[in-house]
């Protein structure tokens, strides 16, 4: 355990000893084993600790190797307990300031790539007029299942892809439009958190409209946010309305985790997000490049980083949230 105590987690600064990630420690042989607790199934710097661990504990006289055994435990986001009844550790909400910039896409595939680390995770549209996420998971306009729970009538979440899903869209018939004012549009957010059947879950990802309106006020309110993840364009044009989105949650006392560039290449340029990043001293994500794959996959209702978990755009997310702060 001394060791052990000399090995520094990478983001937080301390050692894995005092940061109480190390449990069930053992000697058989000369093999130590031990149990290592992350902070999220997602970590993307396993590796890193892995061998930092190994040379550390490797200098101990008799031993020769280690094995790990890798848990998670999510921290809770104190501040929803007790605000509304709902089984979910931390709320992450997805936000753009404009349409068009693939937002649904990062969000439908950040939730696909948190489920396979092994974490429980809920998807929820909150875009009640311009619902899209049903393509993007590829799942039929079909209302969701009602069901009883202590006493109260509930919709059950769709399941697909690991996840726990619900939009407007499977209330509505295709091609149908929403004409809602503001208090229609928060009470239809609010009975998405609180009348949903929704299993426990260590993250529920919030795909917000574009704007800076009535939606994202609606969840700040109704829900403490752990934080919010901006999605912009390279371009200026999309990166001014990202900026509107970003101070947004500023003023409503949202952590920023960060910004993520998308669609980045030869067409839409690059380098947008990055600059917003630095300009507003957040973290940067890094860039999800554009490919036909990726276009494709997005209305096909196969997301990405579930149908190539090992290619370059489904890596892209897991490998950039080693970027940001903790929620």
């Amino acid at each position: 355990m001394q060791a052990l105590s000399t090995v520094i987690e990478p983001e937080l600064k301390r050692d894995i000893v005092s940061l109480k990630m190390v449990e069930d420690l053992r000697i058989e042989g000369d093999v130590a084993h031990f149990r290592f607790v992350l902070t999220t199934p997602a970590c993307p710097l396993r590796d890193v600790i892995y061998e930092d661990a190994r040379a550390a504990v490797t200098q101990v006289e008799g031993i020769r190797d280690i094995e790990i055994e890798w848990a998670s435990r999510v921290p809770t986001d104190r501040r929803i307990h007790g605000t509304v009844e709902i089984p979910v550790r931390n709320t992450i909400a997805i936000t753009s300031g404009k349409g068009g910039v693939g937002k649904s896409t990062v969000a439908t595939n950040l939730a696909v790539a948190l489920a396979q680390s092994g974490a429980r995770v809920g998807l929820m549209d909150a875009d009640i007029l311009g619902p899209n996420l049903p393509t993007m998971v590829g799942l039929p306009l079909s209302p969701p299942r009602v069901v009883t729970v202590d006493g109260k009538q509930k919709m059950q979440p769709h399941d697909v892809y690991g996840l726990q899903v619900i939009s407007m869209g499977f209330l509505m018939k295709p091609g149908q439009p929403l004409m809602w004012r503001g208090p229609m549009l928060h009470t239809a957010i609010r009975q998405f958190l609180t009348d949903v059947n929704w299993n426990e879950l260590d993250y529920l990802i919030a795909d917000l409209p574009p704007g800076t309106g009535d939606a994202q006020i609606s969840l700040a309110q109704s829900v403490p946010l752990t934080g919010g993840l901006i999605v912009t364009q390279p371009q200026a044009v999309a990166v001014e309305d990202a900026t509107k989105a970003l101070v947004m949650f500023q003023q409503l006392e949202v952590p920023i985790l960060g910004v993520i560039e998308n669609m980045s290449g030869a067409f839409f340029g690059e380098g947008g997000g990055e600059r917003l990043a630095a300009a507003h001293g957040v973290p940067s994500w890094g860039a999800s490049r554009w490919t036909r794959r990726c276009a494709k996959a997005a209305t096909a209702g196969g997301p990405w980083s579930f149908t190539t978990p090992k290619g370059r755009p489904a890596r892209r997310l897991p490998r950039s949230r080693s970027r940001s702060r903790r929620a």
